[in-house]
This record gives C-alpha cells, sequence and structure tokens, in this order.
C-alpha cells in the first residue's frame, strides 16, 4: 500500500471541537498538513512525552510501553490508514516472536504510544489525497508558530508557578499553586486546568 510518513508539527487547542485538540501532521519529504482532532488526555499524553516531562506515576500510554517492552515485543510502526465518516482509523504494528502482527487503533493512541517508542508514524497516501492541505509559505510560519505557542501553553498548564507571598491576593496564588502541585503528583490532570485557570484569572485580577 502506498503510504507517506509524517511527523508531528504541532497541537492546539480546537474550541469548534468541544475541547478537543488539533494534532497537526507533516509529510517528512513534502509540504502536505493534515489535521486530526484528538481528545483532550491524549493531547496531553502526547504534549507531555513531546516536552520530555515525566508524571510521578505512568500515564496508560506510558504503562501499555512497558508492558510491550517486558513482553519483549517491539513495535516497528504505526500506520493511519483509513478515513471513513469523518473518523480516521489506524493500527499498531508489532513483532513478538519472530511474527509481525498488527492491532487497530484509535490514531491518538498509536501515535502517543509511537512518540514513546520513537517508531515511525506513516498515513496512507489515499487518507493524505482525501484530508491533507498544502499551505502557503505564509501561513506555514504562521501555523507553526501557533502550533508552536498552543504546545508550550499546554505544557505550561502542568508545572507549578514559582511561589508569591505578601499580598492577599498574593496568598491566594499561592495557595492555588500548591493545589496545582498537588493536583499534578496525584495525576489529576483534569482538576489541575481548572486550577491553572484559577491562577491565570487571580493573576490578571492582581495585575489589574
Amino acid at each position: 500500500m502506498d503510504r507517506v510518513q509524517v511527523e508531528i508539527l504541532g497541537l492546539s487547542s480546537s474550541p469548534s471541537a468541544g475541547g478537543a485538540y488539533a494534532l497537526l501532521l507533516k509529510e517528512m519529504y513534502g509540504i502536505r498538513r493534515i489535521p486530526i482532532i484528538i481528545g483532550a488526555y491524549e493531547a496531553q499524553s502526547i504534549a507531555l512525552e513531546l516536552e520530555g516531562i515525566k508524571p510521578p506515576r505512568p500515564l496508560t500510554h506510558d504503562l501499555l510501553a512497558n508492558i510491550i517492552k517486558n513482553l519483549h515485543a517491539v513495535v516497528n510502526e504505526v500506520e493511519i490508514t483509513e478515513l471513513r465518516d469523518n473518523t480516521f482509523f489506524a493500527k499498531i504494528v508489532f513483532e513478538t516472536a519472530g511474527l509481525t502482527n498488527d492491532v487497530d487503533s484509535r490514531p491518538s493512541d498509536a501515535i502517543a504510544l509511537a512518540v514513546r517508542l520513537g517508531v515511525p508514524i506513516y498515513i496512507s497516501e489515499k487518507v493524505m489525497d482525501i484530508a491533507s492541505f498544502v499551505p502557503s509559505s505564509e501561513e506555514q510560519k504562521e501555523m507553526k508558530e501557533e502550533f508552536d505557542d498552543s504546545l508550550d501553553d499546554e505544557i505550561e498548564e502542568l508545572k507549578p508557578e514559582e511561589p508569591a507571598s505578601s499580598s492577599p491576593a498574593d496568598m491566594r496564588i499561592a495557595s492555588l499553586q500548591d493545589q496545582l502541585r498537588d493536583a499534578i503528583e496525584k495525576e489529576d490532570y483534569e482538576r489541575a486546568a481548572k486550577l491553572r485557570d484559577e491562577i491565570n484569572k487571580a493573576e490578571n485580577q492582581n495585575f489589574n
């Protein structure tokens, strides 16, 4: 089957998709781009690995990667194989005991696993023909900046701020930051994101 190898170009929130995220892939030896809408948890999992941030305990994709390694299996590649009814389908190709096999997967899970194991990501040429686009030179520059900034923002939401003090407003922010650190340690990333929003709101009020 004709296919192309792709790499992750960026990750951005997608307000029009109800809190989901857009994962932008780029063919490695060309200029076509292809966006894939994925869930918040999977986006977070991919972003953490791309930035080299390790949670206190393994996330689901870390656990899966560890199980694969402990079973002495080898993942050779992942491939997005189909686009059917506006839904992408993927497979994970692995080898164990000298036999090669594959399992069906959501693209987000397959890619989250691929970035952890350092294996190539492919997309079938048919899917690229249907869903990809070619940005103009200016669009490429703006898109890269937008996705880079968005990825930085997503990672920053998981990082505790430097402690502040003195005023009641500063003390409240410091308390929220302590709660944020606690949420991250407990892997409650949904709560961490909400706390981060509260911190931003409090900091803006304090600034004004």
